[in-house]
Order: structure tokens, then C-alpha cells, then sequence
């Protein structure tokens, strides 16, 4: 009886905490994405970020089929996805290209990461059942992230351009509709 009990509770402990370790899987590929661009290992970083994205689609997911959904989780979420589609993005993008640009490419990167920080911020703090205010930061880097295949065909006014247009697009008031 008592066996039974406790083999309940860790099974109800492990389902509370399944969305938390995605998060965290998440948070983790996005970290390992950053340290591979600082050591230029380019390629590598981008399939981490998409691996990241797939443990962001499914973590919210998780938490609403077990019922576990808190505001701790929300704000994990968020930090999470401020270092893998925040950070680690602009970082392989300005390793890629917009290091070649001096002081712009530097601010045109530190940009993309306020502006991504700021609407995470904003999404924490206002109720929008069923659409996003601005471009969603998992969207906005996974553009980014994607944009790295054509570093070779592009030029670096390109990039400078494309960054700051999701940049914005981040901190826009536009509404788009959940999926």
C-alpha cells in the first residue's frame, strides 16, 4: 500500500515537472548554441537553435495536457527563450556577418536582443487569449536563425536590414493570431 502511494506521487511529480525540463532542454541547446558561434563552429549552432524550438513547441504543449501550467513556468519559458531565440541568433548572425560591420553590427545585435527582451517582458505582463502582440521571439529566431543559409548569396546590408526588421517587428503593437 504504502509502495503504491509513493510510486503515485513521484508519477504525479515527474508529470509536474515534464514542461519544466523541456524548458530547461530549451534553455540548454540555446546556451550550447551561443558557446558553439564564440567558437565558430557556425553550423552546429543553427541546428542547436531548431532543436531548442522543437523543446519551446512542446513544453507550453506538456504543461497544458498535464495541468500544469504556473507563472513559474511562464517566466522559465521566457528566459529560456530570450537566450535561444534572443542571444544565440544575433550571436550567429553577427559572428557570420555583422562582426564585418564594426559599431552598427554591434548595435544592430544588441538591438535585436532588447527588443526581444522587452516583448518577452510585455508578454509576461498582459492577458492576449488567442493572439500575440508583435512577432513572436521563438518566430523572430528562428528568421534570424534560418537567414544564416544565405550568408553566402546575401550582403551585409541585408542582415543589418533584416535584423532590425525583426527587431521591430518584435515590439510592434500588429496582432497575430495563436496556432
Amino acid at each position: 500500500m504504502f509502495l503504491l502511494e509513493v510510486l503515485d506521487l513521484t508519477k504525479k511529480k515527474l508529470k509536474s515537472q515534464t514542461a519544466n525540463f523541456l524548458t530547461l532542454l530549451n534553455l540548454s541547446l540555446g546556451g550550447f548554441a551561443i558557446l558553439t558561434s564564440i567558437a565558430g563552429n557556425l553550423n552546429l549552432s543553427l541546428l542547436l537553435i531548431f532543436i531548442a524550438a522543437l523543446a519551446d513547441r512542446f513544453d507550453g504543449a506538456v504543461a497544458r495536457k498535464f495541468g500544469t501550467e504556473s507563472d513559474l513556468g511562464k517566466q522559465l519559458d521566457s528566459m529560456s527563450d530570450i537566450i535561444s531565440f534572443g542571444v544565440a541568433p544575433a550571436l550567429l548572425i553577427y559572428q557570420a556577418v555583422l562582426s564585418t560591420q564594426g559599431p552598427t553590427g554591434m548595435f544592430i545585435t544588441v538591438f535585436y536582443i532588447a527588443c526581444g527582451a522587452f516583448r518577452l517582458a510585455r508578454f509576461n505582463i498582459t492577458e492576449s487569449r488567442g493572439y500575440f502582440t508583435g512577432l513572436p521571439i521563438t518566430a523572430a529566431g528562428c528568421l534570424a536563425t534560418l537567414s544564416y543559409l544565405g550568408v553566402e548569396a546575401f550582403p551585409p546590408i541585408f542582415y543589418l536590414f533584416l535584423m532590425s526588421l525583426l527587431a521591430l517587428s518584435m515590439i510592434s503593437p500588429f496582432k497575430i493570431k495563436k496556432i
